[in-house]
């Protein structure tokens, strides 16, 4: 008589396993999680509300409706601080757009020593921002500065006074800007440009594209995506530039570079008005949500033709 066969081992229960993977990813994103929660989230909620109230951290916060977005209407400093964002954002974004894509460009090439200047095109993003506004400013010093005595020996009798002139010191800041951030968009450049398959060039070539012809049929296309997300980047860098011109020009001269993060700063942290300050922070944030929604959908109906 023949015996049965052992009964086969049963699988350990999936259960526990699953738990225990799913706390093993909980602990890989809780530190971040937490952090964000407590120093992104939670300011943002608050800040949501104070829109709504008056609030000088000395008080309690009172409900006073829609009554400082009423104030905004009338706000000369605000709406000259958001012209002068537009007019940063539109010279900064194609200018850090157009420099760091020709930089990827060159540096996409088998050079002597393209490591170097790779890393020499980096540099500045990662150095000292308030370092970078001390020597800018000495460049352009209206009248010790070698920008200006270089044009002077150029023939210029009246060179521009740069960060002392109204009319020159914002594109003083844009030029600025563009320089200390073109390297880091040109890494990301430079990585969008390895991902194009070498023989889409070599087909090219042997029907007789010329450079132009593959920088357009070619490059382009293949960088949507990468110049998507460079443009989205850059869109909401610019909207919210305070640091720099704050170092550079501390909004002057006059209101000339008065800018709506500078503004939220100068009502909050100065002023002590938080509830206004907050208020002109939530319609910043709408401006910038809604051009990057607009720039989604743009780039979603061109990625559908």
């Amino acid at each position: 008589m023949t015996q049965p066969a052992p009964a086969a081992p049963k699988d350990p229960p999936r259960r526990p396993r699953a738990w225990r993977n799913t706390l093993i990813g909980w602990s890989f994103i809780l530190p971040n999680f937490v952090g964000f929660a407590l120093f992104t989230l939670v300011p943002m909620v608050a800040a949501f509300a104070l829109a709504f109230m008056e609030w000088d951290s000395y008080s309690a916060p009172e409900w006073v409706g829609l009554d400082n977005f009423q104030r905004l209407l009338g706000d000369e400093n605000f709406r000259v601080a958001l012209f002068n964002t537009l007019y940063y954002a539109a010279g900064h974004i194609p200018l850090t757009l157009i420099a760091a894509l020709c930089l990827a460009l060159v540096l996409d090439r088998k050079l002597r020593g393209v490591q170097f200047f790779r890393t020499a095109a980096f540099f500045p993003y990662i150095t000292s921002l308030v370092a970078v506004a001390v020597v800018f400013n000495m460049l352009f010093n209206p009248t010790a500065g070698p920008v200006n005595q270089f044009l002077q020996v150029l023939g210029i009798s009246d060179p521009p006074r740069w960060v002392a002139s109204t009319d020159w010191v914002m594109p003083t800041v844009i030029m600025t800007s563009v320089w200390r951030d073109m390297g880091y968009y040109m890494v990301l450049f430079l990585a969008g440009l390895q991902t194009i398959p070498r023989e889409y060039y070599e087909a090219a070539k042997v029907d007789g594209a010329g450079a132009w012809q593959r920088f357009w049929s070619i490059t382009l296309p293949c960088l949507r995506p990468t110049t998507f997300f460079v443009l989205v980047m850059l869109t909401i860098q610019s909207f919210k530039i305070l640091d720099l011109i704050q170092v550079m020009t501390e909004g002057g001269p006059g209101r000339s570079t008065l800018v709506l993060a500078l503004l939220v700063y100068r009502e909050g942290i100065r002023e002590g008005e938080f509830g206004y300050s907050s208020a002109i922070a939530l319609v910043l944030f709408v401006i910038v949500l809604t051009v990057t929604v607009v720039q989604f959908r743009l780039n979603e109906r061109r990625s559908a033709t």
